[in-house]
């Protein structure tokens, strides 16, 4: 039986313990630079690993804003007829009603009807450098503020 990717399509390889794994952004390639968060689908369970790159959590807070910024974008582009604006108010309600927010007048953002992730944490190989957790963090100040760290 062919084994399906996140977006439901069959994948190539039908071993059990392929993992496809997203290609580094060029400019990583060019420039070199330090990944502070991953995150994986296995089983329709979440895998969080991340570097604790911030001396301050709330840091993470501006992390997450920008990848949501930026996640909507690659919506935006690959829906017809979602906008941008749209799509990051979707991404952010949902957010919202997972940390635990009441939703505004009363109304439900379709939450309900997406797959749910479990998101128990769970141990890593390298608790040094790995916290599988629900994290939260201006993507440029904190890459700078990684890239200090890591100096």
């Amino acid at each position: 039986m062919a084994r399906r990717n996140i977006q439901g399509k069959a994948q190539d390889n039908d071993d059990p313990r392929a993992y496809q794994a997203l290609a580094l952004p060029e400019q990583a390639l060019e420039r070199g630079g330090t990944e502070i968060l991953r995150l994986g689908v296995i089983d329709s369970e979440l895998y969080v690993a991340a570097l604790p790159a911030f001396e301050a959590p709330a840091r993470w807070g501006e992390v997450l804003a920008e990848v949501a910024r930026r996640l909507a974008a690659i919506y935006a582009v690959q829906k017809p007829g979602l906008s941008r604006k749209d799509a990051t108010v979707e991404i952010v309600e949902a957010f919202a009603a997972e940390m635990g927010a009441q939703p505004v007048n009363g109304t439900e953002t379709g939450a309900g009807s997406r797959a749910k992730l479990r998101t128990k944490p769970r141990a890593t190989t390298n608790a040094k450098t790995n916290a599988k957790t629900k994290s939260r963090g201006g993507a440029k100040k904190a890459a700078r503020s990684a890239k200090r760290k890591t100096r």
